[in-house]
């Protein structure tokens, strides 16, 4: 049996975020009433195209005369160097990111924070927890997952949305199901007779998944109130702090801490996140305020 493909190496070669490259959004697929797939072509410049990235980043995408806004990356990292968009996705009501993008030129700086722990993940069963959007910046995590199959153990998605129609990433839900080697459960807030899945808060389905709370670890993304009650449904699980990685979001303005509009007590979740063990930001999760 051919062993499976090594993880992409990411260079770590610190690159000046002052220095944006030139982009060009090749397709924009809508994939909820709010929410739009942006597929980038990059120009490094020298006639080459990639952009490579770790999965958990994020990017900040600048429209010439519009404005500028940090945008989840949510493309397979495996392609990143090959010649080939990525993908980027966002709500609608951030208006660069929507129709003043299509055909545009504009520029993108390189990739921005902290990703998912997916070296500390191996030999361990996964379990994701993603809540709206907060499955965007856990898309590219699943694609690692599923290309290095054989390195993990159980791999566990729990998704929720608002309804049926707010569902993202349909196709690849369904064809991810297909594999048979990953466990997938969705529920939505609220439905009508036509949906026949789970109803419901996506931290209940905690409880019934399938994993090794001793030997596993926890990919956390959604709104804050969704990750507060998630962390506590883990915990319930057996799941210790060490174990559990929450993607934060709170008003990212500059994505290098200048700016201090993300500043989480101690930290700044653009540039010390967004991805953060929960031991470290547990005191700060528990304050409605900070």
């Amino acid at each position: 049996m051919a062993s499976p493909p090594e993880p992409p190496v990411f260079d770590r070669t610190p690159i000046d975020p002052m220095v944006p490259c030139v982009a060009r959004v090749r397709r924009r697929r809508r994939d909820a009433p709010q929410v739009w797939t942006l597929d980038i072509e990059v120009d490094d410049g020298d006639g080459t195209k990639n952009f490579p990235f770790a999965p958990g980043q994020f990017n900040m995408l600048t429209v010439f005369g519009v404005g500028e806004v940090p945008i989840s990356l949510s493309g397979d990292p495996a392609q990143a160097r090959l010649p080939r968009p990525y993908s980027a996705c966002r709500r609608r009501g951030i208006r660069c990111a929507h129709t003043s993008w299509s055909g545009r030129p504009g520029r993108l700086a390189r990739p921005f924070g902290a990703g998912w722990p997916m070296t500390e993940a191996a030999g361990r069963d996964v379990v994701i927890v993603a809540g709206g959007l907060g499955l965007a910046p856990l898309r590219p995590a699943l694609y690692q997952l599923l290309a290095g199959r054989a390195r993990y153990g159980k791999i566990v998605l729990l998704y929720g949305a608002r309804s049926p129609d707010d569902i993202l990433f349909r196709r690849e839900l369904e064809s991810w199901r297909r594999r048979l080697d990953i466990e997938i459960e969705v529920t939505v807030d609220h439905a009508t007779s036509a949906w026949h899945g789970h109803v419901g808060v996506v931290t209940t389905l905690i409880s019934r998944a399938d994993f090794d709370p001793p030997h596993a670890i926890a990919l956390v993304c959604g709104p804050e109130v969704m990750m507060r009650f998630a962390i506590t449904a883990l915990h319930h699980a057996r799941l210790d702090d060490q174990s559990i990685y929450l993607s934060m979001e709170r008003n990212m303005k500059c994505a290098i801490g200048f700016c201090g509009h993300c500043q989480f007590g101690t930290v700044f979740v653009c540039r010390d996140g967004p991805v953060f063990r929960h031991d470290r930001v547990r005191n700060l999760l528990s304050l409605k305020e900070i």
